[in-house]
Parts: C-alpha cells; structure tokens; sequence
C-alpha cells in the first residue's frame, strides 16, 4: 500500500493548523511542505518560520521538499525548525553527494528530486544516500497542473535499480495525482504519493484522504 503525504501548497494558509491535523487524524502518512525561492522556480512559498510553526502545531512526518537553487545555505536552519525528510533538487546547485551526506549527519532523512526533463538514471550515483528520490510529474511551481504520464517509466526505472541493489530507498511522486491515475502510479512502482488539489480541494477532505488509503 502506498503512503499519503498530502502538500500543504493546496492547503488553507489561514487554518493552515488546523487542515494539516485534519488530515494527519484522517490517516494521511506525512505532510508535503513545498518551500520555493522565487528563483529556483517561478514562485514564492514558505520558509523556516512556516515549518517551525507545523512542527509545533503537529506530530506527522513533516516531508520538505525545497525547490530552491542553493539548499546547501538552509539544511541547517530547517533540520533545527523541525523537518523530518530534507529533499532537494539535483538540478540544484551545490555537491550533491556531501549534502545528502550532511542530511544524515543533521540526523534527518535525505532525499533527492528530479523535473520532468532530468532522467530517472541521473539519480542512480546518489540511491545509496538518499532514503527517498522524488519524481516531479509536472513543472514544480504551482499546484493543480496535469499529470505527465512520461513519469511513470521514470518510476520504474527506479524501482528496478533499487530493487537490483537491495536498497532501502523509497519512491514518491509528486504533481496531478489523482484517484484516477493512482493506481497507475503505484503499479509502476512508487512508495508515497503528494497530493494536493485532491485532496485539500476535495468537498471532503477527511473523505479524500480515505479513499487515498484505500488504493
């Protein structure tokens, strides 16, 4: 089965508290936070504030991807705000290698990401540092795009060189998952699924999160 970890991009930032517990107690696995530069990607999201104030607010898994052009300058500053899994784009600036490396050594999980037009086998160097890889299956920057179903080749890819290396390295994906492409998703091979136009933007949220879990 695989894990739920809903981004908050498509959240309530006014009740921001109160959506992400919502979802926690309705079974969700972790909380996506997407944290962008203005730089990096064409949008401006959150900071360390944001996660410090989660990390007070919620006891889940606080999953941060950082769609940044120099992580290197931040994993201090938001290990010590209270993020469980550090992610950072290889397309990034900075060692590759020496930043997962000091992920692990701040105590927290490493995590490493790719867009749309970076193959899955420019992650095959970093498996063996990395806890998670992500997918981007649409342009990172904004919530609510399509699918790109050249993703899931991507993910199997993955899962077959992780396999083959008996690594303990999981899969997510993240951009126009739905309930409908779901299955597909995990089919391919994928471990954690980001959510989230549907689920936040559901009717019912508690009911969106449900029918996730029941995949």
């Amino acid at each position: 089965m695989a894990l739920l970890s809903p981004s908050i991009l498509a959240a309530d930032f006014a009740n921001l508290g109160r959506d992400v517990n919502t979802i926690l107690k309705a079974g969700a696995d972790m909380v996506h936070v997407d944290v962008m530069d203005g730089h990096f990607v064409p949008n401006i999201s959150i900071g360390v504030p944001v996660v410090k104030s989660l990390r007070a607010a919620c006891l889940g898994l606080l999953d941060v991807h950082l769609m940044i052009t120099d992580p290197g300058r931040y994993l201090d500053d938001f290990a010590a705000a209270g993020a469980d899994l550090l992610n950072f784009h290889l397309e990034a600036v900075g060692d590759t290698a020496a930043l997962l490396r000091h992920i692990r050594a701040l105590g927290k999980k490493s995590a490493l990401t790719i867009k749309p037009a970076t193959p899955a086998e420019a992650l095959f160097p970093y498996l063996h540092l990395c806890d998670m890889v992500l997918v981007m299956s649409v342009e990172p920057g904004f919530g609510g795009q399509k699918f790109m179903p050249n993703s899931l080749p991507k993910i199997a890819a993955l899962r077959q060189e992780i396999d083959r290396r008996g690594l303990n390295c999981q899969i997510e994906i993240d951009g126009g998952v739905t309930l409908e492409n779901a299955p597909q998703i995990v089919a391919a091979g994928c471990d954690i699924l980001v959510a989230g136009s549907s689920v936040f933007g559901a009717a019912d949220v508690e009911a969106a999160v449900a029918a996730f879990r029941a995949l």
